[in-house]
């Protein structure tokens, strides 16, 4: 592997990072090429070159990850954890969890705790893969 496509790599994991670390916080496309020292059109491009989906996927993908996580685990209402995973709206919400899990944020709760299986069996089961 060249020197350029290790730091190539090495600039695209810190993005990644960041967003891993701050997804609740309003993320956008020149903040996180600011963060990898490259232009927005060059970031996008090598991001998903990188890892497979655009930025903004991937953060979106995070976002649900942590949502199904609270809904597992805790009694907060689906619109509180709409707004702590960083989505703006309920409705942005919902189409977006539906789109990536299969279900909506309600009826992802309601089955998650018929099931009784262990937490880290089903974040494995339920883990968002596109």
């Amino acid at each position: 592997m060249s020197r350029a496509t290790e730091d190539t790599n090495r600039r695209m994991l810190r993005a990644r990072d960041t967003m891993d670390r701050a997804y609740a916080e309003p993320l956008d496309v020149p903040a996180l090429a600011r963060v990898a020292h490259v232009s927005p059109a060059h970031f996008t491009r090598t991001f998903r070159a990188t890892f497979g989906e655009t930025p903004h996927r991937y953060l979106q993908r995070r976002r649900v990850e942590r949502a199904m996580s609270l809904l597992r685990e805790t009694d907060r209402s689906v619109t509180d954890i709409c707004f702590e995973v960083g989505f703006g709206s309920p409705g942005t919400f919902s189409r977006t969890f539906r789109d990536i899990v299969g279900t909506s944020p309600r009826q992802y709760r309601k089955e998650a705790r018929t099931t009784g299986v262990p937490t880290c069996f089903t974040m494995a089961w339920t883990r968002p893969r596109d």
